[in-house]
């Protein structure tokens, strides 16, 4: 992990304890192409964890917008899923 990137995740870990409650519901918002095995990674990074996930394709069909509301317990499992989702080639993270 490069550097700017660890220092987002520091700062994303700082406001998750300051602004939330834990364990609390929290919202993933992802793009992904329209690959049904990119797809397929996504869904399994939440798989057994009671995630309610909604896609949504592009107009023009490229792309997969996945929204993710997801029950977690502390900012460190948030932070754990980005950096398993920043695996899949092709995703975008917002």
């Amino acid at each position: 992990m490069d550097k700017k990137t660890e220092e987002f995740y520091i700062r994303l870990k700082e406001e998750l304890e300051q602004s939330t409650s834990w364990p609390s519901e929290y919202l993933y918002k992802f793009i992904i192409p329209t690959d049904p095995q990119k797809k397929e990674e996504l869904n399994k990074v939440f798989d057994n964890m009671g995630a309610v996930i909604t896609t949504k394709a592009s107009a023009k069909g490229n792309y997969f917008s996945f929204s993710i509301h997801v029950t977690m317990e502390n900012p460190d499992q948030v932070i754990e899923k980005y950096l398993e989702v920043s695996k899949i080639e092709g995703v975008i993270s917002l």
